[in-house]
Order: structure tokens, then sequence, then C-alpha cells
């Protein structure tokens, strides 16, 4: 629910803080006054575009703040999660928006910066804003279907992902079809480009490693002299007088006087003893290696020629040679598919078909199921139209199987239906597309119908309804004010009206003023106690001039009320 609500320099307003609770709350005031410009900063809050003329005259920027208390369970956590946003220690959900006098947008959820699109994301699980004139999702006809699958369920829904899976693999099938028609004078001169490529690559006849092989050869035969050189007065060092012939005289003299102090010499003599051999064994090897030093121009000539060759083919086809290899066998299947192009595209028609026949079935069980959903959607809403005084309303949910010029069923990403909200609000006249409703009053109640039975599936904790009665009175307007108040105990619910039919039925009330202090105009927000209550209640029913006789009648409404939602 929306626990408090922070605007300031906004439009008329310089400064308010409300808090809200539980239940229906309702906003009244005199035209004018600033009613909607709380309607709209909670628009904004929630994603709607701002304008730098929402600014209050004079102010660099305005800023709006609100504070909703969300269950650990409500759906905008794990999209706030899966958007970056830490909500691991998070009991409240705070919302800020700030717009500059020059334009400039900034808004943050619990303290960090998002912008517009997760913003409104985020809005859409929080507040559904409905005024006289908006066309809210509901009246739009190409949600109604949206609507009715979210309405019939998780049977729906589950066959509904089902179907989603297996239509993307049907047109998937059916894109590589059309590629493949539709390629044919290319794929043949790809054709001789792909044969072209696999010859060269497979004539180099690479193998994974063979680069790094010949580049450390080609560096040994690059230096082959020094190496030689280098080696042989290593090994003649080593072999010479002052080479291993100082290791053994050193150790014959510790030999001789070891006997005398064995404890110091011993250890002494080990060392030497293993250092001589391991100097020895290194002796040897530098022999036997300059025993096989070769030099081979040709080899090297070769290997360079080699190490250009694959230069020239990474830079070609891929940076390593596993690359290349993984390049070539791409290639060959592809020329294989273009050698035996009407063979493929027979296998690919049929798996289109294959992928067409299963969608298919799954679009028809997805139209059973709807139709079942529609009746029981149909039945639910003429019942909440009746509780509005609305008892000879026909509603049904207009199903059309959408076909192809062929005939066949013609599959969209959401199944093989298209469904529109169809209404009679008189006996006699014929159903019509709820968007074509002329009535402002049947609109609202319709409206407001269908809200009460989305509310609970929808999930959204805020319902606000801008003037929804306009155009509404009597019986009607008492039927809106009690089916709000009946709304109000699954979720919070708002209403900015003029009617006292249905400010007597809020469980809080607050009233907008304007007002001109120090030559400038600012409008303010008062939660209303019983006392006053009954004063607004009163201005309500009889306009300029409060009597005894409207308080009386306000005070007996409020009574009325309280005993009504009691019972």
């Amino acid at each position: 629910m929306l626990r408090e609500l922070s605007i300031r320099n906004l439009a008329v307003i310089e400064h308010v803080t409300i808090e809200f609770y539980n239940g229906f709350h309702v906003l009244t005031g005199e035209t004018g006054a600033g009613k909607s410009i709380l309607i709209d900063a909670l628009g904004l809050l929630v994603g709607a575009r701002g304008s730098a003329d929402l600014v209050r005259h004079g102010c660099d920027k305005a800023e709006i703040e609100a504070m909703f208390d969300l269950p650990a369970s409500h759906p905008v956590w794990s999209s706030l999660s899966s958007n970056g946003i830490d909500v691991t220690s998070a009991e409240m959900l705070t919302i800020r928006r700030e717009l500059s006098a020059h334009g400039k947008s900034i808004s943050r959820i619990n303290g960090q910066i998002v912008n517009l699109s997760i913003l409104r994301e985020t809005g859409e699980y929080l507040v559904n804003l409905h005024g006289q004139h908006e066309h809210q999702s509901l009246l739009k006809t190409e949600q109604h279907l949206e609507w009715l699958d979210l309405y019939a369920g998780e049977p729906l829904l589950e066959k509904k992902n089902a179907y989603k899976k297996a239509y993307r693999a049907y047109q998937e099938a059916k894109r590589q079809c059309k590629d493949l028609e539709e390629s044919a004078r290319r794929n043949m001169q790809m054709l001789d480009l792909y044969n072209f490529q696999i010859e060269e690559i497979t004539a180099a006849a690479l193998k994974p490693g063979e680069d790094e092989l010949l580049g450390e050869e080609r560096r040994k035969l690059s230096h082959i002299e020094r190496i030689s050189g280098q080696a042989s007065e290593a090994y003649s060092m080593m072999n010479g007088a002052g080479g291993l012939d100082v290791f053994s005289r050193a150790i014959a003299r510790l030999e001789d006087i070891q006997a005398y102090d064995a404890q110091t010499f011993a250890p002494l003599l080990e060392q030497l003893q293993s250092a001589f051999y391991q100097a020895e064994d290194a002796v040897y090897q530098l022999r036997d290696y300059c025993e096989t030093i070769d030099y081979n121009p040709e080899r090297l000539a070769e290997i360079e020629d080699r190490l250009d060759l694959m230069h020239t083919l990474k830079r070609k086809y891929g940076e390593t040679i596993p690359d290349i290899v993984a390049y070539v066998n791409k290639i060959t299947i592809e020329v294989d598919q273009l050698e035996n192009r009407e063979e493929y595209l027979q296998q690919l028609k049929q798996q289109e078909e294959s992928a067409r026949q299963q969608a298919e079935q799954l679009a028809l069980a997805l139209s059973a199921l709807r139709k079942h959903a529609a009746n029981r959607l149909a039945e639910a809403i003429e019942a909440e139209l009746k509780q509005l005084q609305m008892e000879r309303t026909t509603f049904r949910v207009s199903l059309k199987e959408l076909t192809e010029p062929s005939g066949l069923n013609r599959l969209t990403a959401t199944g093989m239906d298209d469904a529109v909200f169809m209404i009679s609000a008189n006996p006699g006249e014929p159903l019509k597309p709820l968007s074509k409703i002329a009535s402002g009053g049947e609109m609202s109640r319709v409206m407001l119908a269908l809200k009460a039975i989305f509310a609970g599936i929808d999930k959204v904790p805020v319902l606000v309804f801008d003037e929804v009665d306009t155009g509404v009175s009597g019986r009607a307007a008492q039927a809106i004010a009690e089916k709000m108040s009946a709304l109000s105990q699954r979720c919070q619910v708002f209403s900015i009206t003029h009617l006292p039919q249905v400010a007597c039925m809020a469980d809080h009330h607050y009233e907008i003023c304007k007002n001109v202090l120090a030559g400038r105009t600012a409008t303010s927000v008062t939660e209303l106690p019983v006392q006053h209550r009954i004063e607004e209640l009163a201005r309500m029913l009889g306009g300029v001039e409060v009597t005894e006789k409207t308080r009386h009648h306000a005070q007996e409404m409020l009574d009325l009320a309280n005993r009504q939602k009691g019972a």
C-alpha cells in the first residue's frame, strides 16, 4: 500500500506531505484547487513523462517521493531484483523523482538511479490510474486477450508458455525455409567461394599447436651459430682444467682429512660429490648436444614458408588454428546444404509443417480454455454491473479465430484468437465493443466492474480513480461508492470525486484547498476529522451556502455509510 506521498514545488503545490492508510480514500475540493495534480504526481512516480512546465514558477526543480509498504511475496521485488536494484534488506519501497526547470528528470528507486523504462515497469506493479477520459489498458482492444488469459489463470498460462515455445520453433523453421528459397542466386556464388576456401584450408593440412612448435624451431635455427658456439665453449670450460678437474681435486683433499674431523667434513664432502656428479652429467649432455647441432638453412626456409601460410590463413579465416578448423567445418556443412539444396529444403518444409502442426494443436487447446474463461468472465462482469445499477446490461467476450487467406488458421505470438470485450447497456441494443460506449456514466461503472474483478488478479495494490463518477447521480452514484468501498477491502483505493454519495463512504477523507499567501498561490491537503467531514459533505450537497439542513443531511449520510460498512 501507499504509506506516504511527498510533493514539493509541483505546479501550484509548494510542499505537502500526506500519510495514507488501508481502505478507501477520497479527495475533494473546489474545481481548480489542485486535486488532479496529486494524481499527476503519482503518475510521474510510476513513469509518466514529465515536463518543465510542471515545475512551480520560480523554482529550480519539482520533487515527488512516495513510500510503499509491500509484502515480501509481491511480484515487484523480483522485478526490481532482475533490474539490478538491491532489495535484500528492503522493508519499504521508496520512489523519488525530480523534474528540473530545464526539463531534466532523475528517478530513484530505493536510492538507486533508474531510467524511465525501469520506473514505468515498476509502476505497473504498484499503481493503476484511471481517469474519466483516459484510454486504459482494459479499454484497448489489443489488451483484451491478455486480460482474458490473466483471468483464466494458471492452467491457461502454462499452456500459453508451451505454445510460445512451439510458435518460436515454427517461426524459426519458417525463416530457414524462406532464407533458403530466397537466396538461390547468392547461394550459388557463395558455393564457389566456399569450395575455394575449403580447398585452400584443407590443402594446408593444419594441425593444432603446429604454429607454436614451428615458431620455437624457427627461433632455434635462426640463432644456430650462436647456440653452437656458446654451447661448445661452455663444454670446453667445464671439461677443461678449470672445470671438473677442480671439483675432483677438492674432493680428494677432503677425503684425505675426513677421518680427522668427520662431523665437519663428511657433509661438505657429500655436497661436493653430489655437485660433481650433476656437473659431470651436464658436461656429457653438452657434449652430446654439440655433436648433434646441424645448421640447416633449407629447413629454416621451409619453416618460414609454412608460418607465412598460416599467417595468411589466420588473417582470412580466424585468429588461431582451432578457429580456422571451426570455420572450415562450418562452411563444409553449408556447402553440403547448398549442393543438396532441394533435399534440405524438403527437410526444412517437413520440419516447418511439423512445427506448425504442434503449434496449431496448442493454439486450439488455448482457444478451448479461452472460450471457457470468456463465459466465466462475462458472468462475473454482469454480476458486478448488476450491483452498479446496470441490471439489464449484457456483457460478452467475443473470440474470433484468425485465418489466413488460404483458409488455414493464422498463428500469432499469442495463439489463433482475437478477443474483444462487447457490451449492450440496454435491452434490444446490439453488442458493441467496450470502447464504443457513449455514456460517461456507463463507462465509469463498466470500468469499476472490470477493476473489481481484476484487482485480485493483477495484484496492483493501489487503485486511483480520477473523477470516474462524472455523469453519474442518484442510485448509480451510491452503487459506485459501495463498490469502491468493497474494493478497498482487497487493495488501497483513491478517488477524486465531486459526489457526496462517494465521499461519505470513504474511510479517510482529504480536502484539497487553494490558498493565496504573500501573493503566491499554494495548494494544501488536509485529512479531515469527522466534524470537518460533515462541513465538507454539506458544501458538496448545498454548494456555496452551507445550512444546518445540509449539515444534518451530511451527518445522516455519514451515519448511514458507517452502518453500511459495519454491516
